[in-house]
């Protein structure tokens, strides 16, 4: 019964964790078929009232925030420990730019990268942090306990 547990409590991690290499390592950029359909879509926002910072740049960098999320969530979870989570997943982020840079000639390793995986890593830790912190602390007493 514990081992059924365990192996449904780590099951998702792993399946994130094995999408996450295969997109990390696909061969060519991901988004390279949305390119065109992202630039339309953000000229639409723009003529109606997005500002022009919110260009692809900003997408892909708040896409790879939004990407790590869930890795510093159960980074979080898994380890017990805030900081720990963290610097995995800015070593984890180290790791797929570095290989990306040196085996994938057609992807793009950049420092920004590198940044915005770690402030998801980070974000996702925070929320495990929080929920953590939201579940230890007591309830108070009840009005209506004495009502039954």
């Amino acid at each position: 019964m514990l081992r059924h547990r365990l192996l449904r409590l780590w099951l998702l991690p792993a399946v994130y964790v094995l999408a996450m290499a295969a997109i990390a390592f696909w061969p060519v950029p991901v988004d390279s078929a949305a390119g065109p359909q992202l630039t339309a879509t953000l000229a639409w926002l723009h003529a109606h009232g997005i500002p022009r910072f919110v260009n692809y740049q900003f997408v892909e960098f708040a896409a790879n925030i939004i990407f790590f999320i869930p890795l510093g969530f159960f980074l979080g979870f898994g380890l017990h420990r805030f900081w720990l989570a963290c610097v995995l997943g800015l070593v984890a982020s180290s790791v797929i730019e570095l290989g990306q840079l040196l085996f994938l000639p057609n992807r793009y390793a950049t420092i920004t990268d590198v940044v915005a995986n770690t402030l998801g890593t980070f974000l996702g830790a925070v929320i495990w942090l929080a929920v953590k912190r939201f579940r230890q602390r007591p309830l108070p007493p009840s009005d209506h306990a004495d009502l039954r």
